[in-house]
């Protein structure tokens, strides 16, 4: 989840246009167009697989600080070390200590991967030091969540509160999940729209690609990605697959207005977090929030609020994929392959356009749910299986790589990254699949040796 890293004095919103300037003022030509990754792992003891609390000796808390080593900048909430800048963006903690890169905008996958690459290594380097392992699943395996550790962030605190009263999953989402996630640019309100439409209709091709999460308390939990799953029963008010995404006259302004029909959760104010869960950001602009009476927001506050809706696919001033569970190296470097080589493709995005625009709201909703369970084994509208479409997603999406023709040193271009996704085509199997065939085999129904197996 986003972490506040600028505390510089913000300016006030004037009206509607400075709402809407993030989203005109994200624009770039494509020459400017950058890939953001972000990645979460979860952290874990070497000794007992227990998950670390901040505080405690070689806990979170030391983890952060050790990676001050590598020129990482310490962010911090009353004196607490709770996030880190630096030229590969940002090191930030989720709510019960999952670590997470919100990765710098780069060129090319070639970069990308080199500083997925970094990170890990960084990180190992740290936690080899402190014992701590790093996992790559989409859910944690074995942990309740009574037995997770909550982080000393303030927004976390509000969240853990109002959580439970809009669904039974969002503490779970909180605590026990982790996700890789793509970002990417436009060029126009045209070009987001499409784009928008195109990567929501698909998030469920990529959540069936990166089904990770089999397990719940050390057993099977039914589903391939319980991950996605969560976001079901979470909150209904900031998920879904939000129809009016693709009726006429979707742009901007539709989702301005539906940015600000989501209820708030803070205001941050001279370093706190002020409790406004479930007020009105609308109120918030007429200087009427019950929290801030006589206030009104400024552009910083609007840029958190920003960040509360959680749907499959968000945009600022950039437009977020959020459909994956978490997983390894090579999956973190494929799943913006997928996306970029959609995306930033014109004749890719106008075939995979072509693929989903007349699917219907229930035919997507339908998909939305069956992929959770059934991942590559799912159908899709056509009647084809998810594995059949994937795999031609996929193959679209590496035409649009080849077009960008995006060489390493070594001249090579961008496509080897979808090997990974290919290699879950061909084989029918989902990387939940593969755990749950260990599970059911050589593990002998002890998910512990996930550790071993799954780790970093």
């Amino acid at each position: 989840m986003t972490t506040r890293t600028d505390l510089s004095e913000s300016p006030p919103i004037e009206g509607r246009d400075d709402l809407l300037s993030v989203f005109t003022g994200g624009e770039k030509p494509r020459e400017k167009w950058r890939i953001g990754t972000e990645h979460e792992k979860f952290v874990y003891r070497f000794e007992d697989h227990r998950a670390p609390s901040w505080d405690e000796e070689g806990g979170i808390r030391d983890l952060l600080t050790g990676l001050t080593e590598f020129g990482w900048s310490p962010v911090e909430e009353h004196g607490k070390i709770i996030a880190l800048t630096g030229p590969d963006g940002t090191i930030s903690l989720e709510p019960s200590g999952q670590l997470e890169l919100s990765g710098a905008a780069l060129r090319d996958l070639h970069e990308t991967c080199a500083e997925a690459g970094r990170h890990l290594e960084q990180v190992k380097a740290v936690g080899d030091r402190l014992g701590l392992g790093f996992l790559g699943v989409g859910m944690w395996p074995d942990k309740r969540r009574d037995e997770l550790p909550w982080m000393p962030k303030g927004r976390y605190g509000i969240m853990r509160r109002y959580m439970p009263t809009k669904g039974d999953l969002g503490l779970d989402m909180m605590q026990r999940t982790c996700t890789i996630q793509t970002n990417l640019d436009y060029s126009s309100e045209a070009d987001m729209v499409q784009k928008f439409r195109t990567s929501l209709a698909l998030q469920p091709v990529a959540t069936a690609l990166f089904a990770n999460s089999p397990f719940l308390k050390g057993k099977p939990n039914g589903f391939k990605s319980f991950r996605s799953h969560v976001w079901e029963d979470t909150d209904p008010d900031r998920t879904g697959m939000l129809p009016f995404v693709f009726e006429e006259g979707f742009g901007y302004e539709r989702w301005c207005d539906y940015v600000l029909d989501v209820p708030m959760y803070f205001v941050f104010r001279d370093g706190d977090y002020i409790d406004c869960a479930g007020q009105d950001f609308r109120a918030f602009l007429k200087g009427e929030l019950p929290a801030l009476p006589g206030e009104t927001p400024t552009m910083a506050d609007w840029t958190d609020h920003m960040s509360t809706p959680f749907p499959e696919v968000r945009l600022k001033s950039f437009l977020e994929m959020r459909g994956a569970d978490g997983g390894p190296w090579n999956r973190i470097c494929a799943l913006p392959a997928l996306w970029v080589g959609l995306l930033y493709s014109q004749s890719a995005l106008d075939a995979a356009w072509d693929l989903v625009k007349n699917w219907s709201i229930e035919e997507r909703e339908a998909l939305r749910v069956e992929v959770p369970r059934l991942a590559l084994d799912a159908r899709v509208p056509d009647g084809r299986s998810m594995r059949e479409f994937a795999a031609e997603i996929i193959d679209i999406a590496a035409d649009g790589l080849i077009e960008r023709a995006e060489m390493n040193g070594a001249g090579d271009n961008e496509v080897g990254f979808l090997d990974p996704l290919r290699e879950i085509t061909a084989s029918g199997m989902c990387p939940a699949d593969r755990l749950l065939e260990a599970y059911h085999g050589r593990w002998n129904g002890d998910v512990s040796h996930i550790y071993e197996e799954q780790s970093f």
